[in-house]
């Protein structure tokens, strides 16, 4: 299971339940890192700067807002979602190469130029079928979220 730090945003009230709503942060280590100015990760980090989160969650323990808690979610949801956004587009690099040497090339005549247009092509609807399984898969793991432990006010 991992775990994250969650900051706590609503808290609804249904009988001897909380329904509360959690945000936080997405940390990467990039700040930590030595190779962040020649990393690519790391300038696109600074560039889009941090995506923050946010869940939704159902527990008999009671919080308030502005409380830090910490959650769980299930590694599987997160292999999932890698595996639809890293794996789809590189598939769809590989068969469009295969497609434009095999059928477009030899048909016009266009060479490698044609194999990296067809290729680039289906890298671009491999990112739009990856785009269009990762939500919901993102939106499962969402429901899958358990809260750990209170840990309290946050350090001002």
């Amino acid at each position: 299971m991992m775990t994250a730090l969650a900051t706590v945003t609503e808290v609804h009230r249904h009988g001897k339940h909380y329904h509360i709503d959690l945000s936080c942060e997405q940390q990467t280590s990039c700040s930590s890192c030595s190779s962040q100015k020649s990393c690519g990760t790391g300038v696109v980090t600074k560039a889009i700067g941090n995506k923050s989160l946010s869940w939704h969650l159902r527990t008999e323990q009671s919080v308030k807002v502005g409380q830090v808690v910490e959650i769980g979610f299930p590694e599987s949801s997160l292999i999932k979602s890698a595996m639809a956004v890293y794996l789809l587009p590189l598939f769809g690099l590989i068969v469009g190469a295969l497609i434009g040497h095999l059928f477009f090339a030899p048909l016009i005549g266009g060479g490698e130029g044609m194999v990296i247009l067809t290729s680039a092509l289906f890298v671009v609807g491999g990112m739009y079928v990856a785009k269009r399984v990762s939500r919901p898969l993102e939106e499962a793991s969402k429901k899958q979220v358990t809260l750990i432990r209170i840990l309290g006010e946050p350090i001002q």
